[in-house]
């Protein structure tokens, strides 16, 4: 008898994992003066709940995020925000902190910080200003 080969999300400890991620993430996200203004919601909330559960579909978990909202599409959902390489540095920042967070064995933690690095660096889509949403 083969048993399938268990998923990364079962692997680092499924939604609990995630959970804390996502949850320490946005409390940096809910401090920071660049990144905030990029969220319309008072409420972070629902944005966290979207990151939480695409995460955990991209790494093998349930996939409530595609039943809910289709195909992911991250850089035509991101689009409307000027995401330049200061906003990715400090979500990449943010992100980091989060990951200190969650006890993950080495391999596992750089499996997916790498991935988390490059979803940052494909979000791109301005070089302008730094700081564009000062200006608006």
């Amino acid at each position: 008898m083969t048993s399938e080969p268990q998923s990364f999300y079962r692997a680092v400890g499924g939604e609990a994992t995630f959970r804390r991620l996502v949850e320490v993430f946005y409390a940096e996200v809910a401090r920071d003066d660049l990144l905030r203004p990029m969220y319309p919601e008072q409420d972070l909330e629902p944005a966290a709940q979207r990151l939480r559960l695409f995460l955990e579909q991209y790494w093998g978990g349930p996939t409530t995020y595609s039943d809910q909202r289709g195909h992911p599409r991250l850089r035509m959902r991101h689009a409307p925000y000027p995401v330049g390489p200061a906003a990715r540095d400090r979500w990449l920042t943010h992100m980091r902190t989060a990951l200190d967070a969650v006890d993950l064995p080495p391999l596992a933690r750089a499996t997916l910080w790498d991935y988390l690095e490059r979803a940052a660096h494909s979000m791109v889509n301005t070089f302008d200003d730094p700081h564009p949403l000062e200006h608006r």
